[in-house]
């Protein structure tokens, strides 16, 4: 037996795609926001980061 015929024995398997398709679209949407009203000074601070640690040594 293949292992397609096992998922389709179990009963209410079509709905666990679905499930993480919404997951994703989700976390998805929540990280764009993020970062398109996140605070601009901050990012530029995190990009520098590996720039202004050799600075600072």
């Amino acid at each position: 037996m293949k292992f397609k015929n096992y998922l389709e024995s179990i009963t209410g398997i079509g709905i666990y795609p679905l499930i993480s398709l919404m997951i994703f679209v989700v976390f998805f949407a929540l990280v764009s926001f993020y970062v398109w009203k996140g605070n601009k000074k901050h990012f530029e601070e995190l990009s520098n980061l590996p720039i202004n640690d050799n600075e600072n040594n």
